[in-house]
């Protein structure tokens, strides 16, 4: 995929997560209003005005592009070259007025993302990546950290509620063991403190399409790696862990129970 095209997906996704962006932050801090969808997570007019401005923006400029959105499914199926959209990642955040969410926008090239962003509007802050081309955050091109013991390490999660499975749990518990620090900047604001080297770790043991959209694309172009739990690079296992690299097999080590024998 030539450059020019690229620079122009680029120029275009940040163009279009600035003016989600903008909408979002019209309705932060307001006390608006909250839904509960059926799986019990929330949804705002933000994050239902903020997907419309973007599918707009799609739609108008790429209309033979696909389009999966939290909020309003799937546009063109069929097609090679796909946006995922979160309007609103972290939306308990946004609720509680804390300015930790983001708005995530990717382009998929089949399974794979060719491009990732993730906005934090009330931050005023992007950590955004073409495949190929590094990670940049605010325009400065940004590497994970060199950290390469787990005891030096800072690990993150979006919330201790959220573990599938007592492994999973019972991983997360060696993890917390092993490490210098852990606190709950999660969602994708985590993932952004590891591809711009200020954590090591981030866990999530459930993750939507979505969510995951932009972030493998930005770890790896970072230098880290964005896997499921066993260790593959995917955005489509429905969980994730983010690590700097260094401490990849470290991390695996501790989440495999079979490192206890």
């Amino acid at each position: 995929m030539d450059t020019t095209f690229t620079d122009s997906l680029l120029q275009f996704a940040l163009d279009a997560v600035w003016q989600a962006g903008r909408i979002t932050l019209g309705h932060f801090q307001t006390q608006l209003s909250t839904e509960r969808k059926s799986d019990n997570s929330a949804v705002t007019i933000a994050d239902k005005q903020a997907e419309e401005k973007i599918r707009q923006l799609v739609m108008a400029r790429w209309p033979e592009h696909g389009i999966i959105g939290e909020e309003y499914g799937d546009i063109n199926p069929d097609a090679k070259l796909k946006w995922i959209i979160d309007p609103i990642d972290g939306t308990r955040s946004f609720i509680c007025g804390v300015p930790l969410y983001s708005t995530l926008l990717a382009v998929l090239d089949g399974d794979r993302a060719i491009l990732g962003v993730i906005h934090l509007p009330a931050l005023n802050e992007t950590v955004y990546a073409v495949r190929g081309q590094g990670c940049y955050w605010n325009g400065r091109r940004v590497h994970v950290s060199s950290v390469d013991k787990l005891e030096d390490a800072a690990l993150l999660i979006s919330g201790l509620d959220h573990f599938q499975t007592p492994s999973q749990a019972e991983g997360w518990q060696r993890l917390v063991d092993a490490t210098y620090t852990q606190r709950t900047w999660g969602d994708a604001y985590g993932y952004a403190l590891v591809a711009t080297g200020r954590a090591e770790i981030m866990v999530d043991p459930a993750m939507h399409l979505w969510d995951s959209g932009p972030l493998q694309v930005i770890l790896e172009e970072a230098g880290g790696t964005f896997t499921d739990w066993k260790g593959n690079p995917t955005i489509h296992a429905g969980e994730s862990i983010a690590t700097n690299g260094k401490l990849f097999q470290q991390v695996m080590d501790m989440l495999q129970p079979t490192h206890l024998h």
